[in-house]
């Protein structure tokens, strides 16, 4: 929801930022793994030191450096279908790493498989309903997408570092809580949207 309302802020400021990496001449493929790389590094070591913290921190530049694949297509004209296709296999691999590490941390499975799992539900409503119909990718302004997914996990990672387990017990698992209801309910929601367009579709222009 967030990307679809200030998209127009935010494409220039990735635009800036992707500079570097163009000058590299990496490719929007290399970048896309290398995120991936990224954050599989920081889940590792996040299993080892186990700060909130750090982790939280560690996510926040390596979502941002994961996000700079798109802009890096735009700038060196490299936009590919096969591109785009590589770059939501990695998101859920992403998710799937953050949430797993996050669970075993905190011996949260639970309510990290059922986070996983509307994340998961969310994509797969859109990409299902593309092979029932064309769709647009744009205009499904879903409350708990995955730029809002990871801006609350890189929150709510550093909530848990910052916030002494005294003054606020269970901040993870409360956290991770309201993650699986957010997630769900924008499955749920990204569903009903899918299985009404279809709908009309099945009645026809005059349906």
């Amino acid at each position: 929801m967030i990307d679809g309302l200030i998209k127009h802020v935010l494409d220039p400021l990735w635009e800036k930022a992707s500079t570097p990496l163009v000058k590299a001449r990496m490719t929007p493929n290399q970048v896309t793994l290398a995120g991936l790389g990224l954050i599989c590094l920081g889940a590792g070591l996040y299993l080892w030191h186990r700060s909130d913290l750090v982790f939280g921190l560690w996510l926040a530049v390596s979502f941002a450096f994961d996000a700079l694949d798109g802009a890096v297509a735009r700038r060196r004209d490299m936009r590919s279908k096969a591109g785009g296709y590589l770059d939501a296999m990695v998101d859920r691999y992403q998710e799937l790493v953050v949430l797993a590490a996050i669970a075993h941390v905190h011996d949260l499975w639970a309510l990290a498989l059922l986070s996983f799992a509307g994340s998961v539900i969310t994509s797969y409503a859109k990409a299902r309903t593309a092979l029932e119909a064309e769709i647009s990718n744009d205009g499904w302004p879903e409350l708990f997408e995955r730029l809002e997914r990871i801006i609350y996990t890189c929150v709510l990672l550093v909530v848990a570092g910052l916030v002494p387990q005294a003054w606020v017990p269970n901040v993870m698992a409360a956290g991770l809580l309201i993650f699986a209801g957010l997630t769900n309910l924008t499955a749920l929601q990204r569903g009903w949207r899918a299985f009404s367009m279809l709908r009309r579709i099945d009645r026809g222009p005059g349906g």
